[in-house]
């Protein structure tokens, strides 16, 4: 989901361009592997990487056909109004995330390392029963937007179009979660060379412009 708005814009550049017509079917990152997996068809699938290499190892997606396009980064956000947590260093970030009486973060590969994160600094027995879960399909930020959660930890492009929260911040440098989205050509593609073309595209510097306004970065 964390690519879905730069997607949609990726699309539309490369349709105005001429480009062959591309439907999007944008669902959470685990569901989407599981459908490739299962052999539903589709020409092109784009994921985290590591998912994307699953795939590849797996049969599901061709050799070779991996293109990374962006780097994503996490931010942490509170409801607005509220104060703004000090997240200068790793330090800092491990007293706020301790002083919140609640947070929140993704099921998806970011919240997986965050998770690894806490069991590092060695206080998730502390945190787990503070942690709430968002039910799929729904956006971290708007848990924090409704006031269930304190402190959200989410992608930078999934915060930053949502309303009734201010993002205080991206994680620090030591700390900082970076994903890269990649996109790959699905095994049950019957266009592989127009999917080639399309994420060769999407790769490109033309769509640097789009990548930095949804909260990321090329890669």
């Amino acid at each position: 989901m964390a690519t879905r708005l730069l997607l949609t814009d990726l699309v539309q550049a490369w349709q105005d361009r001429g480009g062959e017509p591309v439907q999007i079917a944008s669902v959470g990152g685990v569901d989407a592997a599981k459908r490739v997996a299962a052999g539903e068809a589709f020409d092109l699938v784009i994921l985290a990487s590591e998912a994307i290499d699953r795939l590849i190892a797996s049969g599901h997606a061709l050799p070779g056909s991996r293109v990374d396009l962006v780097h994503s980064g996490v931010a942490v956000a509170v409801r607005s109004g509220a104060p703004l947590p000090e997240l200068s260093s790793e330090a800092a970030l491990r007293a706020a995330v301790l002083a919140a009486p609640s947070l929140s973060y993704s099921t998806g590969p970011s919240g997986v390392a965050l998770a690894a994160l806490f069991e590092r600094w060695g206080v998730m027995d502390t945190l787990r029963e503070r942690i709430v879960t968002p039910p799929p399909g729904v956006p971290v930020g708007t848990l924090v937007a409704s006031g269930q959660v304190a402190l959200g930890f989410q992608q930078l492009s999934e915060l930053i179009h949502v309303s009734g929260i201010t993002i205080a911040g991206p994680l620090p440098d030591a700390v900082q979660i970076d994903t890269i989205f990649a996109g790959a050509v699905c095994a049950t593609c019957t266009q592989p060379t127009a999917v080639r073309n399309l994420l060769a595209f999407m790769a490109s510097p033309v769509a640097a412009e789009a990548k930095q306004r949804q909260g990321m970065t090329p890669a």
